[in-house]
């Protein structure tokens, strides 16, 4: 058979700031210990996922301060030499910056909380801390309405059953993380019958299809509150999820994360309360770090860790 897809590879190289946690990272991009649409090695990482429906690697080397990239787009032959290609190469860029966590600057934090008396000592133990993200709004999407209220063994494997019902493969074997056409394709029985209860499988599916028909526009540049306004309401989707879609997703720097059994765990142990706080009680805590509470809330979690 002729062969219909040609490889076509860019490079690009950023350079990292100092400090750089690259273990951080790795560590972000590695959860998923069977490797299937992310392979990770103390050396960098790779990575596969679709963009504009061309099946994509993103093999990132750190070296010397620098992340090198090397990016081998999938793509039809005929377009192989059209002017599309720089729409991918920018596609490919807005997913690096993602996934290497350059979205928010941690210094503005830093300088803002250094003296904090709940999170000045675990700043100054930490420093340099950034919030890594999925490669693209759609997938931080889907992955928190995957990971809403389950243990995270279990969301990554359904997380890995959806890459393989609706992603496709790379050429170099790594599976692709899907788009929204690939995933609104999917029947939900498809999805129930693989583990998925009801109620996540329908709420998947349903926001998946607003994005395809348009109802639901995931544009990184559109404002914070409008988009939690349109996601809270779609059925399925609560607090939590936004927070999470618009920190991982979107890498805005206040997101407010009440709602995260981690955070409010962390707030419990560092401000020494009898009793993990409530909702209202961990929101009251966590505005005092507006406008920085995505920050806030990545100390918060690598204090669990300590």
């Amino acid at each position: 058979m002729m062969e219909t897809v040609k490889t076509v590879e860019a490079t690009q190289a950023i350079a990292l700031p100092p400090g750089y946690r690259v273990a951080d990272v790795i560590a972000f991009h590695g959860r998923d210990a069977e490797g299937l649409a992310e392979q990770v090695s103390p050396q960098g990482l790779r990575k596969g996922v679709l963009l504009d429906g061309v099946p994509t690697l993103l093999d990132i080397r750190f070296d010397d301060g620098m992340a090198r990239c090397r990016i081998a787009f999938d793509v039809p032959i005929d377009m192989s030499d059209m002017p599309g290609m720089p729409a991918l190469d920018a596609l490919a860029r807005d997913a690096l910056l993602n996934v290497l966590g350059l979205r928010i600057d941690p210094a503005a934090f830093a300088a803002f909380a250094h003296a904090d008396p709940v999170l000045g000592p675990v700043l100054a133990r930490a420093p340099g801390l950034r919030i890594v993200q999925s490669a693209t709004v759609f997938e931080a999407l889907t992955w928190a309405i995957i990971g809403q209220q389950i243990n995270l063994g279990f969301a990554i494997a359904l997380r890995r059953t959806l890459i393989q019902l609706a992603g496709r493969r790379h050429s170099t074997g790594l599976w692709c993380y899907p788009e929204a056409p690939d995933v609104a394709r999917l029947a939900l029985e498809e999805l129930t019958s693989r583990k998925f209860s009801t109620a996540k499988a329908e709420t998947v599916l349903r926001v998946t299809r607003m994005v395809v028909d348009g109802s639901l526009a995931l544009e990184r540049s559109r404002d914070a509150a409008q988009v939690s306004q349109e996601l809270l309401a779609i059925k399925g989707v609560g607090p939590w999820t936004v927070n999470y879609v618009l920190l991982r997703g979107y890498g805005y720097p206040d997101c407010s994360l009440e709602g995260d059994v981690a955070v409010r765990t962390a707030l419990h142990n560092l401000t020494g309360s009898a009793e993990r706080p409530t909702l209202a009680e961990a929101q009251r805590l966590l505005a005092r770090y507006a406008p920085h509470r995505t920050m806030a809330a990545a100390y918060l979690w690598a204090s669990l860790a300590e």
